[in-house]
């Protein structure tokens, strides 16, 4: 029975140990995003910000090399920055860069796709690499700032001050004594 018990615990040491190393080789897994310049033009005037509109191609692989997208075969992706259009890593790494700039994003997966995933192509927890050539770099004019920054705010001042002038509104309005009623008091205190 204690040479049972015995092998019973050395099997559980061994599963542990293999958890802890299953453990470490997650955490050595990328958990930030790494943008690697692969060619970059030599002058460089106007980088992207958010808001700024950009043209790419990119070609979105697994850590394990299998192609997911491309746009090689396409017309080049339309990417508005900061309205959230391609996942969170890749827009990330598209801020600061120059037109005719190339490089190679690392995504984690949770600027990525997540735990979820997007099945069949790509499986949850998934680490991304993305080669990106920016084809056209437009600033974004003084009115689409306008647009993009001060009216979401406007409109965030604008909800409140209705919510509160309808409610005031419902309140005078149940609260308000009915015209017929007082009619009718009034007449029966005439008739007294």
């Amino acid at each position: 029975m204690r040479f049972r018990t015995g092998v019973a615990l050395i099997f559980l040491a061994a599963l542990a140990v293999v958890a802890a190393e299953e453990e470490d080789s997650k955490e050595s897994e990328i958990e930030q995003l790494v943008v690697e310049t692969l060619a970059k033009p030599e002058t460089c005037t106007i980088t992207s910000e958010m808001g700024d509109t950009l043209q790419i191609h990119y070609t979105g692989r697994l850590m394990d090399g299998k192609v997911i997208d491309t746009s090689l075969s396409r017309e080049p992706l339309l990417v508005e920055l900061g309205k959230r259009s391609v996942i969170t890593g890749l827009e990330q790494a598209l801020v600061g860069l120059c037109e005719g700039q190339k490089i190679k994003a690392t995504i984690p997966a949770h600027l990525a796709y997540g735990k979820r995933g997007f099945p069949p192509t790509i499986p949850g927890d998934s680490t991304l690499e993305f080669e990106v050539e920016v084809i056209s770099l437009s600033q974004q004019t003084p009115w689409q700032k306008l647009v993009n920054d001060v009216l979401p705010l406007l409109c965030l001042a604008l909800v409140p001050t209705l919510l509160g002038l309808v409610g005031l509104y419902l309140y005078n309005k149940a609260h308000a004594q009915p015209q017929g009623k007082k009619k009718s008091k009034d007449k029966k205190s005439k008739k007294k």
